[in-house]
């Protein structure tokens, strides 16, 4: 697949038809862009402790469970066969550290943001080096018994009954973690995020996308976006 350093054309993303039968109300948005990752973004940390201080006066651990963007999540993990509260979603998990009085895990500005843009949505968010991506398109579909899979400071991860997104070499994303293969890293120069909406509402996926674009522009210099629907 021809690329530059400047641009990247857009991968496309599709559901397989075990997918579509399994959740037949998802919906998923992706976006990429041109970015420069950085360590550490102090207005970026600044923001999100402004964001932790309002979202702990408004939700609990148990009021999210009933937030649409994480009840959907779990009830898909139930439909394709796998234990929600075992392998919990990132979406929810993210939430639930922080109203546990946790803070958020430091990675890197990229990650940082998009942990917060999933907190605030409750959205399982996939955030991918596009560089790093065999093939030009990502197809979701059902993790099958045996598949090898390395999650992201997890090792190998069991992803039977999961959703997962593959490329042309295998499983690179799941609502739980992604692969290490495809992770974000300070070289990273195109990014390719995945927003789920297994509870298919279209405006608060459309809404999360801006709100990533908007941080990504202000903190990662985000450049030549481009959103794909599916």
């Amino acid at each position: 697949m021809e690329q530059n350093k400047q641009e990247k054309q857009m991968i496309s993303v599709g559901c397989s038809p075990e997918i579509k039968e399994a959740c037949p109300g998802f919906r998923g948005m992706a976006l990429s862009a041109t970015i420069s990752n950085t360590p550490y973004s102090e207005a970026l940390w600044q923001e999100i402790e402004r964001f932790t201080a309002d979202y702990r006066s408004r939700y609990t651990v148990d009021t999210i469970k009933d937030m649409p963007s994480i009840q959907a999540t779990r009830e898909a993990y139930r439909r394709c066969g796998k234990d929600p509260s075992r392998y919990r979603p990132s979406g929810e998990a993210l939430c639930r550290r922080l109203l546990r009085g946790l803070e958020l895990y430091k990675v890197n500005t990229v990650v940082d943001l998009i942990n917060l843009v999933s907190i605030a949505s409750g959205y399982s968010i996939g955030g991918f080096d596009a560089d790093k991506i065999q093939g030009d398109r990502l197809l979701l579909g059902i993790g099958q018994a045996g598949e090898p899979y390395e999650g992201i400071g997890r090792g190998e991860l069991n992803i039977e009954g999961m959703p997962v997104y593959r490329d042309d070499v295998g499983g690179i994303g799941t609502p739980t973690s992604d692969h290490e293969r495809t992770k974000l890293s300070l070289e990273t120069t195109h990014l390719l995020a995945i927003v789920n909406g297994y509870d298919g509402d279209e405006t608060a996926l459309t809404h999360t996308v801006e709100y990533m674009r908007t941080l990504l522009e202000k903190y990662a210099t985000g450049m030549d976006f481009n959103i794909l629907k599916f």
